[in-house]
């Protein structure tokens, strides 16, 4: 499950989402349910042009390109891997709002399709399609909602 431009798959996302309670509780990392719905956000936001990063040159040059060859290989991510600062969410959030937030985000995301898409370079794994930022979108998607169980 990892084009977000095909509506089954965000249904399933979706769904996955909805299954989410404000008490479940995390089975790795730091983030509290709320915190992780707007942590998932951020990608979006990255794909769409809203949120601009620059890019740390030596962590790119270093990691980049392997870690972009696992993303297509379809390997799921390691759990506690690193984030860029904006992503990192450490203030408290109001679970149901988030949830909402991140569902209207995901459902753009798929309405605008790939011409929605305005950032073909990402600043950890270079140079993007719109089909590779929705696998990555995906993949990443799929990889929180499993740290909560979902």
């Amino acid at each position: 499950m990892n084009n977000l431009f095909d509506t089954k798959v965000v249904d399933h996302y979706v769904g996955r989402i909805n299954s989410l309670k404000h008490e479940q509780q995390r089975q790795w990392g730091k983030m509290d349910v709320a915190q992780m719905l707007t942590h998932c956000q951020k990608p979006f936001c990255i794909a769409d042009g809203t949120l601009v990063l620059k890019p740390n040159k030596i962590i790119k040059f270093l990691f980049g390109k392997k870690a972009k060859k696992n993303l297509l290989a379809g390997v799921p991510f390691k759990r506690n891997l690193p984030t860029f600062p904006e992503a990192v969410i450490s203030d408290k959030k109001e679970f149901e709002k988030e949830r909402a937030v991140l569902i209207d985000t995901i459902k753009t995301f798929h309405k605008n399709g790939p011409s929605g898409v305005k950032n073909l370079e990402h600043p950890f794994f270079g140079e993007m399609t719109p089909d590779t930022w929705s696998l990555l979108l995906s993949t990443h998607l799929n990889h929180h909602l499993s740290q909560f169980g979902a």
